[in-house]
């Protein structure tokens, strides 16, 4: 395997598709005079290089227990095929990247940069002492859609803040899903999450919940920025994805939860980037 292969490996590269659509989306939202390349070329390095940082930090926070759960021994840190101090190149070098792409997008963008490297610094301790982890997770991804408003719009309106609600509670649902994998190893070694906290059975109705909340949040973000009906269709399309995300999820069967958390969700992030875009230019 190439360096570069064990990187984005590493990183796991291909999940950015899992944010990048809502950065694109909060941008579009926030032009009002409109497309510049130069603010779609520079947002999209700050979040290939935001998520980065905070895939390698994880990986690098993490990499004890990663070598101790068999469902992570074999990634690149634990098994030695990446060196810890390489990782740490990576983390910095990707974290230069993206305070010099902050920089660059304007200034306000800049100045809240430090926040969202707050997020990303962070996240991954939030699990060794609360349950709550999801939620901040949540939170960490919401930047995108703020961060890609900003840029485009220089402020920050009330139905963007609807749009990073929506992602708060979509990512944290899904995380409580993929953490029903570790559950037995995450009690074993004291890590907190809300399936360890509240039982199986019990967190995947508070998925079902957050989810349902995270539908609202969207409906009332669509309508705040007066978007037509093909973003209305494009919702009612995300509500089904995720009535079939919960019914897939089986949490004796991993390859499930991987289905449901890999492509159910990127099919989310692709349609409602369609949705938007549609739904501000066309069919009005």
């Amino acid at each position: 395997m190439s360096s570069l292969k064990k990187f984005l490996s590493m990183i796991k590269f291909e999940h950015t598709i899992f944010a990048l659509p809502f950065a694109y989306i909060g941008m579009v939202m926030g032009f009002s005079s409109g497309f510049s390349l130069r603010v779609f070329l520079l947002v999209s390095l700050a979040m290939a290089s935001a998520r980065s940082a905070a895939m390698a930090l994880n990986r690098i926070i993490d990499r004890k227990y990663d070598a101790l759960n068999e469902r992570t021994k074999n990634r690149e840190i634990p098994s030695g095929k990446i060196k810890l101090s390489q990782a740490y190149i990576f983390t910095a070098v990707s974290i230069i990247i993206f305070e010099v792409s902050a920089y660059f997008i304007n200034d306000l963008a800049f100045k809240l940069s430090p926040i969202a490297l707050f997020f990303v610094v962070t996240y991954s301790y939030t699990k060794r002492f609360s349950w709550l982890c999801h939620l901040y997770l949540g939170a960490t991804d919401a930047i995108a859609p703020l961060g890609g408003y900003v840029a485009a719009a220089y402020s920050l309106s009330t139905p963007i803040w609807y749009l990073a609600a929506f992602v708060s509670f979509w990512i944290a649902g899904f995380d409580i899903l993929y953490s029903l994998q570790d559950v037995e190893f995450d009690k074993k070694h004291n890590l907190h999450s809300i399936p360890v906290k509240f039982g199986i059975s019990r967190a995947l109705w508070i998925a079902r919940l957050f989810h349902i909340t995270a539908f609202v949040f969207l409906a009332i973000s669509i309508r705040g920025f007066s978007l037509s009906w093909v973003a209305y269709v494009g919702a009612t399309l995300v509500a089904v994805l995720l009535v079939v995300e919960h019914i897939l999820v089986n949490p004796n069967d991993p390859k499930k939860i991987n289905i449901a958390f890999f492509n159910i969700n990127s099919y989310i992030s692709l349609v409602l980037l369609v949705a938007f875009i549609a739904g501000r230019y066309c069919c009005g």
